[in-house]
């Protein structure tokens, strides 16, 4: 069976770069971007995590989400040193000298009370607060809250531990909460991450076989939805001793309301120091036939450039030729 034509989408001479319409190529007027640390993953993205959104970061264990927020704190306070920059953990396990091994300023962060966010209404007022402030001082900031799965709620605190809620108060809650907040978190000029952890989706047959707590609304009023897939683990051997010194990881946006969907990067997160950047970008321009010159001992903006400008390209090529009206 013949496979039908796609209108707008023949094969034609296509026009030079710079008389085509690129507005789902570039950044979304009047937002600012916040670099994840990884060139590639930019791109993907859309020129980073956009400020004054929320953005929430999916996956499993061993994929590398509380890295991907630090190195987000990290460039946070690289662009905006004057911002502030709040870090909520509630899981308990967050390694304060690791952070600043990766080198997280932590005298920069607000890590926010001794005793850790236990609930979602804890959440809600800190966040609340934290927006108050800024929009009161002045933007821009960054909030992350790892994760959102490790929060309960009051109602559910007071229940019997045999009496399970399936976590229907909590989603209920966060549909309200972020209701309410969408718009604060915009004049605040916040960025906020949410890190959900996956879980199976039993007995589901068709669609997707994970989900995160939560509900719906967090998917709803997220911005970028990217989920993050765990590829392999990187190792070194030295004097016969064999170690693991990485993870390869698999970046996809499942949601994009600042830039095109679904776009996806692969990247190496190696222990002890975050995002391999150029070597990731090296190893994509040569898959896509883009290298050029460079080369491993070419200077590092100029590796950024060469992949912003060939992601741009190859985007191009997949755009409509003409606009369905006018």
């Amino acid at each position: 069976m013949k496979s039908p034509t796609v209108v707008g989408l023949e094969k034609k001479p296509r026009a030079s770069l710079t008389t085509l319409p690129n507005y789902f190529l570039s950044s979304k007027e009047g937002i600012k971007f916040v670099s994840s640390g990884c060139t590639l993953l930019d791109c993907a993205l859309g020129n980073g995590y956009p400020v004054g959104r929320i953005v929430n970061i999916v996956g499993d264990r061993s994929t590398a989400k509380t890295g991907l927020a630090m190195e987000a704190l990290i460039n946070f306070l690289l662009a905006y040193p004057d911002g502030r920059a709040a870090y909520r953990e509630t899981e308990a396990a967050f390694d304060r000298r690791y952070a600043e091994a990766m080198g997280l300023p932590l005298k920069k962060v607000d890590f926010g009370p001794e005793e850790p966010l236990s609930t979602v209404e804890d959440f809600a007022r800190d966040l609340d607060k934290f927006l108050d402030e800024r929009i009161k001082v002045g933007p821009p900031g960054i909030y992350v809250l790892d994760s959102l799965d490790a929060l309960s709620d009051e109602a559910e605190m007071e229940r019997d531990i045999g009496k399970g809620s399936y976590q229907m108060e909590k989603a209920k809650m966060l549909s309200t909460f972020f209701r309410k907040s969408a718009s604060k978190i915009e004049k605040a000029q916040v960025l906020l991450i949410i890190i959900s952890q996956v879980r199976d989706n039993i007995g589901v047959m068709f669609g997707e076989k994970s989900k995160r707590s939560g509900g719906r609304a967090l998917d709803f009023y997220s911005s970028i939805t990217l989920w993050l897939s765990h590829i392999e683990t990187m190792t070194k051997t030295i004097n016969k001793v064999k170690r693991p010194i990485g993870i390869v990881i698999k970046g996809k946006c499942k949601k994009n309301k600042v830039s095109l969907p679904f776009r996806e990067a692969e990247f190496n997160f190696l222990f002890g120091f975050g995002i391999d950047d150029v070597n990731a970008s090296i190893d994509w321009l040569d898959e896509v036939g883009h290298l050029g010159s460079i080369t491993g001992d070419s200077p590092e903006p100029e590796i950024k450039a060469a992949v912003k400008k060939a992601w741009a390209e190859i985007e191009q090529t997949f755009l409509p030729l003409k606009p369905k009206y006018g």
